[in-house]
């Protein structure tokens, strides 16, 4: 009898603290959002992924593995289900990883946003994939412009964020290994990742032809984790390579071996900034202006003093030169031997 009761609380206890981990595939092609999700019955949206995980209440880490096609957004992809941790996170990834042997530039699933325009901040936004949840990681994917995103007129705009986190207070949002691609004309991307609260890391990403890669928003300026762009390579930025903001604390951001190049701005800070920057070990090339100021709608970036930011070991003349050939495993990356080769910018860690 002893031991019977002592077997139930120890099942008891191993249930109690035993962490799930759930894990849900998505195929556009083969999927059904009827399936169960894994890998040899994969929804078909990542909608319904993120129906189903905002539902699972169980502690534990979750994994949505996308595979390679088009996986079109009609609807903000919304999560909510804020119980994860550093530990345990929520993470959104490409089935064939970048560094895997058998990846080529065809395996990286796109994701493009459609989803209807509403009324933002002068003019109309369109949010694809919204973790209003810390400790989320998105990796693996390439994002695409939006064929009906343009200028309304003069003062608003339509606006597509592929990636976009409201909540002032959320943390640890890492970026890594994705590729933003837009075209100013026929696929605007407007921004590719725009995050408020803290920990927003942007590692190993591609940011081709964008109007501005990536915006470090607001929080409430209370303590969070730190915040970085680290080895990526900006591409043909329209407005500019980065963007700050008050809320973006100097002393709790890491800025090093990036590449910015053929770019209107290298950096947009938010208009009355007073913070201070340093950039170490990048390459500012062919740029129109080294800095300026943001504020909305009507930013534009006109040369402002450049003493905000501390530079350290930065490259500022030469030609960093891209690799146009779609059959290559560096399609939209550097040439090999291009100007930055050595700062290991771009999607491969290894």
């Amino acid at each position: 009898m002893i031991k019977s009761v002592t077997f139930g609380i120890l099942f008891f206890l191993m249930n109690l603290f035993c962490v799930k981990a759930e894990q849900l595939y998505v195929n556009p092609i083969t999927g059904n959002d009827m399936n169960s999700g894994v890998k040899a019955q994969p929804l078909r949206s990542l909608s319904e992924a993120a129906r189903r995980i905002n539902l699972n209440k169980d502690q534990g880490e979750t994994t949505v593995i996308l595979s390679e096609g088009v996986h079109l957004i009609t609807k903000t992809v919304l999560f909510t289900n804020d119980k994860y941790t550093f530990t345990d996170r929520l993470t959104i990834r490409a089935e064939v990883m970048p560094d895997d042997a058998d990846w080529t530039p065809k395996k990286m699933p796109v994701v493009m946003t459609v989803v209807p325009t509403e009324p933002g901040v002068g003019g109309e936004e369109a949010k694809g994939i919204q973790p209003e949840v810390s400790h989320v990681t998105i990796a693996g994917i390439r994002f695409t412009g939006s064929p009906d995103y343009t200028y309304l007129d003069a003062n608003n705009l339509r606006r597509s964020y592929p990636i976009w986190r409201d909540g002032k207070k959320l943390d640890d949002l890492l970026v890594t290994q994705c590729l933003f691609a837009g075209n100013a004309d026929v696929l605007p991307l407007h921004v590719g990742v725009i995050a408020n609260g803290y920990g927003l890391v942007i590692d190993h990403c591609v940011f081709f032809n964008c109007k501005i890669p990536v915006v470090f928003w607001k929080n409430e300026g209370k303590n969070g984790s730190r915040s970085a762009m680290q080895h990526s390579l900006v591409y043909g930025g329209y407005f500019c390579g980065v963007w700050t903001t008050q809320g973006t604390n100097g002393n709790d951001f890491d800025f090093h071996h990036n590449i910015i190049a053929n770019t209107s701005t290298v950096w947009i800070r938010e208009k009355g900034s007073t913070r201070r920057y340093k950039a170490s070990d990048c390459i500012f090339v062919n740029y129109n202006k080294l800095a300026g100021y943001g504020s909305g709608p009507l930013s534009d970036s006109t040369a402002t003093p450049t003493d905000f930011l501390e530079m350290k070991n930065i490259q500022t003349t030469g030609t960093v030169i891209i690799e146009k050939d779609q059959s290559k495993r560096n399609y939209l990356q550097l040439v090999e031997g291009s100007l930055g080769s050595n700062l290991n910018a771009g999607l491969f860690k290894k």
